[in-house]
């Protein structure tokens, strides 16, 4: 019983650390595709990097790109005015290519209200606490 239990024990530890840096993957890519949110996907990662691996979850937590949106979460602060601006920024930009690339009525109403919806979302969650 004993060695199963070592094997579980060892498996989940992989397939946590599989799993978070697949979601840490996806988190980067939704950096550049704004209807892919990049937050729960770090959040993610890091959960499972603070099971699997302590090291890693520290040095995820440290990243200058992802560990803002950790420590937002860790401290239930919210979004940094920053992040808030290049996050409209990157997308309404990529919405408007979309949209020029599409050349159909269809994808542009998509691609609104999905905007729109995404805009509302980033606009409401609340505004990060500055600490001294």
């Amino acid at each position: 019983m004993i060695g199963i239990n070592k094997r579980v024990g060892t498996f989940k530890k992989y397939a946590l650390l599989v799993l978070g840096c697949l979601a840490l993957a996806i988190g980067a890519v939704g950096i550049f595709i704004p209807i892919l949110p990049t937050t729960p996907f770090v959040i993610c990662a890091a959960a499972c990097f603070g099971v699997s691996s302590p090291k890693l979850a520290r040095k995820l937590e440290n990243n200058r790109f992802f560990g803002e949106y950790i420590r937002n979460y860790k401290n239930k602060t919210g979004i940094s005015r920053k992040a808030r601006i290049q996050g409209m920024v990157f997308l309404w930009a990529a919405l408007v290519i979309s949209s020029l690339a599409a050349r159909h009525v269809h994808v542009w109403i998509t691609l609104a209200v999905v905007g729109v919806a995404v805009s509302i979302h980033i606009l409401t969650i609340g505004a990060a606490k500055k600490t001294q």
